[in-house]
């Protein structure tokens, strides 16, 4: 990835995830056995989406997602995202439900994630064409799609003629929890050839073993090109080939509540403002403010 040239300007094509979320905010601790008071509300989500829904609000003018949903929720889920600017290329499976999660937001805005993966892992290189490249500047792939077998084949399919392109690509690790189970160095060898990789602290560190995040960085940018490691409140930081090189404070937000889809707003704000030509910096900020609007507002989308 580099600050202009063949980026500049083009299109984002997201390979992702599209999730009904369940959002239960509660200001109690959870009783195990009986009730806690909450509000809940259904809502669209998904990081892949959530990331397209971002860059869309932040000015990208073509913004392409690649998901595979339910039919039980196919037509609400389209909907939305062509309310929010997305282009869909939605696949609709007949014999699966929709993915769905539910998380579990507590007084500190901090969030649980319980997770019905669906349709999600189900996106299947039939689902892909090379012709949804056509006009796209760059490639984001959610993390959630190399936890499975059928679907971590359609991503290295997209990611595979991405390159052939000369489009750059990067990759979201999307969950500690799942990384984990897939193992680091599985995870490590599937992104090789990806010139972006945006993990958060937890995943950062995962990913190398290292406690501090902006050691982690360092180590994860000499694999590969760019990483940038967001920090929540601490706002983020960007290694290049073994080297820190921008640490951007987040924008302080006093009325936050819910965290739900922070990182993914960061990144939508982030690749849209490095399409529109911004170098390292201007990027790097763009989403931090892209994540703290994210948190006035509940659910993982930009609010109306």
């Amino acid at each position: 990835m580099t600050n202009s040239g063949p980026m500049s300007g083009g299109g984002l094509l997201v390979v992702g995830d599209v999730v009904t979320d369940v959002v239960a905010r509660h200001t109690k601790a959870l009783v195990h056995g009986t009730d806690t008071s909450a509000r809940i509300r259904t809502l669209p989500g998904g990081a892949g989406a959530n990331v397209a829904c971002w860059a869309a609000r932040s000015g990208c003018r073509d913004v392409r997602l690649l998901a595979r949903v339910g039919a039980d929720r196919a037509v609400w889920h389209r909907d939305a995202l062509r309310r929010a600017g997305v282009r869909c290329l939605l696949a609709v499976d007949d014999d699966v439900p929709t993915a769905t999660v539910v998380a579990l937001v507590d007084a500190a805005t901090e969030r649980t994630f319980l997770t019905d993966s669906g349709a999600v892992l189900r996106l299947s290189p039939g689902d892909w064409s090379p012709s949804m490249l056509d006009g796209i500047a760059h490639l984001h792939l959610s993390g959630y799609l190399l936890f499975a077998a059928t679907s971590r084949a359609t991503a290295l399919l997209a990611l595979r003629e991405a390159r052939r392109r000369g489009v750059t690509v990067s990759v979201d690790p999307a969950s500690a929890g799942f990384l984990a189970e897939m193992g680091v160095d599985r995870f490590l060898t599937v992104v090789e050839g990806t010139d972006l990789l945006v993990p958060n602290a937890d995943e950062a560190r995962l990913l190398t073993g290292l406690p501090e995040p902006a050691d982690a960085a360092a180590k994860l940018s000499l694999q590969v090109p760019r990483v940038v490691v967001t920090l929540g409140g601490d706002g983020a930081l960007l290694a290049v080939a073994g080297t820190v090189t921008r640490r951007i404070p987040a924008v302080q937000v006093r009325d936050a509540v819910d965290s739900t889809g922070a990182g993914d707003a960061f990144t939508g704000g982030f690749l849209a403002a490095h399409l529109a030509g911004a170098d390292d910096t201007s990027a790097v900020a763009a989403g931090c403010r892209s994540g703290a609007e994210a948190v006035t507002t509940v659910g993982g989308r930009p609010g109306p």
